[in-house]
C-alpha cells in the first residue's frame, strides 16, 4: 500500500524545495492537496514523479494530456505572486489538479477546460467554493469573469494569445512555457499601464497544450 501523504512530502521536499520554490502558501497547497485523486487509478502509483504524467491519452487525433511536472508547476506558480485576493484563470485545468493547489492560495479560481471528459472530471474532483470549472477553448480565456490578477497556462504554447492578455488586470501576471524555434522556457508576462513586459524564468520542457492554433497573438 502506497503512503500518498508521505510521497506528497517527498515530492515537495526533493522536487520542489531544491529548486529554489520558498513561498509558504505554494508549498502548503501543494502538501494540502492529494495528486493522486486527479490521475486516472492505474496511474496512481505514478502521482509523485518528477515528470509530467498522462490523464488523458490520445485519441481519435485528438492530443494527449497532462498534469504538469511538479517543479515547473510549482516555480510558475510562485512566479505569479497569488495571493488571497487574486482571482486566477487556469487554462487548460485538465482533471483539476492545478485548479486545486491554485484553490488553497487564490481568492478565487476560474478553472477552463475545453475536453468534454476532462471538464467532467473537473467539475466532479472540485468542489471548492471559490473554484468555478468552466469549459471553453483554452486560447479564448473566460472574459466573463475577467479581469484576472494572473493566468497560468498549462501546457507549453508557442505564442501566447491577445485574447488571454487582453484578460489581464492592471499589473496581473501570465506564467507560461513558450516552445517555438528557440529552446524551451517558461515566461513571465507582467501588464503594467496597459503594457506587456516580459522576462524569462527558466528553461522548462513540458508537453504541448492543444487548443493554441494560429491566429491574432501577443509578440514581444
Amino acid at each position: 500500500m502506497i503512503d500518498f501523504a508521505q510521497a506528497r512530502r517527498a515530492m515537495v521536499d526533493s522536487q520542489v524545495r531544491v529548486n529554489d520554490v520558498t513561498d509558504p502558501a505554494v508549498i502548503s497547497a501543494l502538501l494540502a492537496v492529494p495528486r493522486e485523486k486527479f490521475v486516472p487509478e492505474s496511474r496512481a502509483a505514478l502521482a509523485y514523479i518528477d515528470d509530467d504524467l498522462c490523464v488523458l491519452e490520445a485519441d481519435g487525433g485528438n492530443a494527449a494530456r497532462y498534469l504538469m511536472e511538479p517543479m515547473v508547476f510549482a516555480r510558475l506558480l510562485q512566479a505569479l505572486e497569488i495571493g488571497p485576493q487574486s482571482r486566477v484563470l487556469d487554462v487548460g485545468c485538465a482533471t483539476g489538479y492545478s485548479s486545486a493547489v491554485l484553490g488553497g492560495i487564490a481568492g478565487q479560481v476560474v478553472a477552463l477546460e475545453e475536453d468534454a471528459s476532462l471538464v467532467a472530471s473537473a467539475k466532479k474532483l472540485l468542489r471548492a467554493g471559490n473554484i468555478e470549472v468552466v469549459s471553453g477553448k483554452a486560447a479564448a480565456g473566460w472574459p466573463a469573469r475577467a479581469p484576472y490578477d494572473a493566468i497560468l497556462v498549462e501546457g507549453a504554447v508557442s505564442e501566447i494569445p491577445s485574447a488571454l492578455t487582453s484578460q489581464l488586470s492592471e499589473g496581473g501576471r501570465l506564467a507560461a512555457v513558450i516552445r517555438n524555434n528557440a529552446a524551451p522556457r517558461a515566461m513571465l508576462y507582467v501588464k503594467t499601464g496597459g503594457h506587456l513586459s516580459a522576462r524569462r524564468l527558466f528553461d522548462a520542457a513540458i508537453p504541448v497544450l492543444p487548443g493554441f492554433e494560429p491566429g491574432q497573438t501577443f509578440v514581444f
